[in-house]
């Protein structure tokens, strides 16, 4: 758990899960979600963790703070799983100050 007692906040406000979870349930992301992915979007974890949000706002449980730190992490991992789309350069190509060939016929 990352810091307990009064000082720990969640790391979004609840509107902030309410919000993501409308969203999700929306006619128009449904549809792209489908298109880029195959399937339709699991939006149980935005309401499970706009509930938890609010069970932590209303009596500071420690169950409902694991939760939204457990839910956070597996968002993180989830998005660092797939590798870049483009190769990252550590110095630019050693002929990137010659013109381009617009005039050459293929």
């Amino acid at each position: 758990m990352e810091g307990t007692g009064s000082s720990w906040r969640p790391p979004r406000s609840c509107e902030d899960y309410w919000g993501e979870w409308k969203h999700c349930r929306g006619l128009r992301h449904a549809f792209h979600h489908y298109y880029a992915h195959g399937e339709l979007p699991e939006c149980g974890r935005w309401r499970e963790d706009y509930e938890a949000c609010r069970a932590w706002e209303r009596d500071r449980s420690p169950a409902a703070q694991e939760a939204l730190c457990k839910s956070e992490r597996a968002r993180v991992m989830e998005k660092q799983k797939y590798a870049p789309v483009w190769k990252l350069r550590k110095s630019p190509p050693y002929d990137w100050y010659l013109p381009l060939d617009h005039d050459k016929s293929n």
